[in-house]
């Protein structure tokens, strides 16, 4: 083949094309031999694995009997599938939405302060850690004694400040003491109350351990005058054995705190609250009355919240996982703020912006290419959501935190493993997955063309 010269129109030979090349120059057979081990592996690993899939999700349990769209029809009617999918929609909408906010408030209020770096490595921590050992970590954090779960023992702590802690539960009198079910839980005396003879209020049940720290040891009320009703309640127990019942031991401790009531003709004429050495005193209006324990002298202390109890198993669990990929997202967009142009901003603030209208018109919309990634690449990651729900969440509540990924396992290797079931939901994450990977894809390109 021949071209003609732009300056003589003598020919000017051109090399023949070598049709064996590619555009590369690489031979084809070359660049082949390359990639063949490649795809072998990615139809060994990638491509045989979903062929397999979408034709095993077609039939039965047993893999003989062909069930047609029976397996995808029990993804979308069996309850314990249906709760999947339904936590599968609020892990997608809440988990990576939660973290990309927090990444990005952290990323931006850090920018300017000295430790800015020493506090992005702290957030950043947690991603070094397996999903696994999260797992592990957030299930004693979420404990329901507030003696192992740090959770509740803040919740607990929070608690107590502003309410009344728990009396004395599962205290209560002998058979022989002076003290008798009164109804609702409560305790009266057997016999009205006389003024000028001190009144015992024996009670048995509570561990010495539990008792309050500044409890004192019991003493004997006087009488006193005016017609004053006097009496003591204590814990009559004596550490290490001894003692006599009903009767004030030297080692026994006073109620402190316990509400005493004097009730005549089923009101409540007088009420007082036991001293640190178990004694009160009650008004002469309390004369003839029946003294009663009321109920919520023994009610069981608050344990806190259930956090993996069916009502917030799932917000719980989102909580670690946020906990975990915050730090990616802050990351990420630190980058994209420390390549974002600076005359910009200084611009807007020149022109009499103030930081929060900076923030919402300058600094996002510049940072949308990264927030996309942080929220597409997390969508990905929560749609495969496993490790976490599987650790986390106990025997009793995993139906109640059930997600696809789990449900997956549950139906191919639990202990009625169907492959049908198994198959046809492993098909359907493929198919939530597919469009925000094309969703990305279109992204990238778009900004490779920019």
């Amino acid at each position: 083949m021949t071209t003609a010269a732009a300056a003589g129109g003598s020919a000017v030979p051109t090399p023949p094309v070598d049709k064996r090349k590619s555009v590369t120059g690489t031979r084809k057979t070359i660049a082949v031999g390359f990639l063949l081990p490649a795809l072998v592996l990615l139809g060994a690993l990638v491509v045989y694995p979903i062929g397999y899939s979408l034709y095993r999700s077609f039939f039965d349990q047993s893999g003989n009997g062909f069930a047609g769209i029976d397996n995808y029809k029990a993804i979308f009617t069996e309850d314990t599938i249906l709760t999947a999918v339904k936590n599968n929609a609020i892990w997608v909408v809440v988990a990576p939405t939660v973290s990309t906010a927090l990444g990005l408030i952290f990323a931006v209020l850090t920018e300017r302060v000295r430790w800015g770096t020493a506090f992005k490595l702290i957030v950043f921590m947690p991603m070094a850690i397996s999903m696994l050992a999260a797992g592990i970590i957030f299930r004693l954090v979420y404990e329901q004694d507030p003696e192992r779960g740090v959770a509740n023992a803040v919740w607990v702590g929070v608690h107590d400040t502003f309410a009344e802690s728990a009396g004395y539960p599962k205290a209560h009198p002998l058979p022989a003491a002076p003290l008798k079910a009164g109804g609702g839980g409560a305790f009266v005396t057997k016999d009205p109350v006389t003024a000028g003879t001190p009144v015992q209020l024996p009670l048995v049940g509570v561990a010495p351990a539990k008792m309050p720290s500044d409890a004192e040891p019991a003493k004997a009320a006087e009488p006193k005058n005016g017609e004053k009703i006097t009496g003591t309640a204590w814990l009559d127990f004596t550490k290490g054995g001894g003692g006599k019942p009903n009767v004030i031991d030297a080692k026994e401790l006073g109620l402190k705190g316990i509400k005493v009531e004097a009730v005549k003709d089923g009101k409540v004429v007088a009420s007082a609250q036991a001293g640190a050495d178990g004694t009160f005193t009650l008004p002469a209006s309390a004369d003839g009355a029946l003294l009663r324990l009321p109920a919520e002298n023994f009610r069981e202390p608050y344990n806190g919240v259930n956090w993996l109890g069916p009502s917030f198993v799932t917000p719980a669990i989102i909580g670690s996982y946020v906990w975990m990929w915050a730090g990616f997202a802050m990351v990420l967009i630190a980058a994209g703020l420390a390549g974002m142009p600076r005359e910009l901003l200084e611009a807007a603030r020149v022109d009499g912006a103030n930081e929060w209208q900076v923030f919402r018109k300058i600094t996002v919309p510049l940072l949308a290419p990264v927030l996309a990634v942080v929220l597409v690449t997390l969508m990905i990651n929560v749609l495969k959501i496993f490790d976490l729900v599987f650790i986390i969440a106990p025997g009793s509540a995993q139906d109640d935190a059930n997600v696809l990924a789990l449900q997956l396992y549950r139906s191919s290797f639990g202990t009625d493993a169907d492959l049908g079931v198994g198959s046809a939901i492993a098909v359907v994450l493929l198919l939530l997955v597919v469009p925000v990977m094309l969703f990305n894809i279109r992204r990238m390109r778009r900004e490779a063309r920019r």
